[in-house]
């Protein structure tokens, strides 16, 4: 039987990673959920070490166009994990929008049947917003790294792909979201707003196992279905995150210090600007409040279960992030 071709960009970053070491735990049951046999090739400067071996390794880099041609003859499924989030917006435009043009029209040309192609849902801008559907707010983004990932995703719906929004991602690996928590409550060692504030959030291997699920599974797929959400989903787990809830889990483990005085939004933002922190007030938004989005439905179209909360996830991270947060590392 013809094996099932995947091709994953990205797996050396930190979802890519997890992506394809979720792959190899499926192929070495000789199986990819359907009777075919899996065959994976990575696309990147770097072949992967650590994460999970490959079959193939191809040299690309997405912001040089012309190194992506041919990447995916021969494939089945294109799993396109790969992004650059800087402050810089042609670094971000290189890769996130022109070179993810190049990768679909690779897709298209070699007739890649699924295609899984991953955004973000900072994507919306900077809220609150509270239970939000796709179709429910326009995407008002503000950092150049957003910017050009919701440009992206518009050449990744014209391949048919499935689009995923995930909120916050946490686990092993992560140097964004726990070490800039870490950097805000050094300036405002406070619960904000009472810690009252719900976010999106999903575990690193959790969304790795939505997108193997969406990859290898043909009743999955949810990428050119004829509904108005045109292949865009939210994909952090089911159940939002209070952000006080996540402050102290990370206390209990030694992560960040423990925190139990409450200060209302202005203070905090005063506090901030005082602290003169690398932590600008959008960043500071995005993890202390509201910022939720409905995201049971593409568990249940993939079958795939979300798992444990978040929140039960932290300590198979903690060790990674005592690491990163005592090495003062943030992006």
């Amino acid at each position: 039987m013809r094996p099932l071709r995947v091709v994953l960009t990205g797996a050396t970053g930190f979802i890519g990673s997890a992506v394809l070491r979720e792959l190899a735990g499926h192929r070495t049951g000789e199986d990819a959920g359907s009777g075919e046999r899996l065959v994976v090739r990575t696309v990147g400067r770097r072949r992967p070490e650590g994460a999970g071996p490959a079959d193939e390794w191809v040299p690309a880099d997405m912001a040089q166009p012309r190194t992506l041609r041919g990447v995916c003859e021969g494939a089945d499924v294109l799993l396109h994990m790969a992004a650059v989030i800087s402050p810089d917006e042609s670094e971000c435009a290189a890769v996130n929008v022109d070179g993810t043009a190049a990768l679909m029209r690779e897709a298209a040309r070699s007739g890649v049947s699924r295609i899984v192609h991953l955004s973000t849902a900072a994507v919306y801008g900077p809220g609150p917003h509270r239970g939000t559907g796709v179709d429910e707010v326009v995407p008002a983004p503000v950092s150049p790294a957003s910017r050009t990932r919701l440009a992206g995703e518009t050449h990744a719906l014209a391949a048919g792909a499935t689009v995923l929004r995930p909120g916050l991602v946490l686990g092993r690996g992560d140097r964004w979201v726990v070490p800039l928590l870490a950097q805000c409550l050094r300036a405002v060692p406070a619960l904000w707003e009472g810690g009252r504030g719900r976010v999106s959030a999903v575990a690193v291997d959790d969304l790795a196992r939505l997108v193997a699920r969406l990859a290898l599974d043909p009743g999955a797929g949810a990428g050119g279905r004829a509904d108005s959400r045109g292949g865009i989903w939210h994909a952090s787990h089911p159940r939002p995150v209070r952000v006080g809830d996540l402050l102290h889990t990370l206390a209990r483990h030694d992560v960040l210090p423990a925190v139990t005085a409450e200060l209302p939004w202005q203070e905090c933002l005063e506090r901030l600007r005082a602290a003169q922190v690398p932590v600008s007030e959008r960043q500071f938004a995005l993890v202390a409040t509201d910022h939720w989005y409905r995201s049971d439905e593409v568990w249940r179209v993939a079958g795939c279960d979300p798992g444990a909360s978040v929140l039960e996830r932290m300590e198979d991270a903690a060790p990674w992030y005592r690491s990163v947060v005592g090495a003062g590392v943030v992006g």
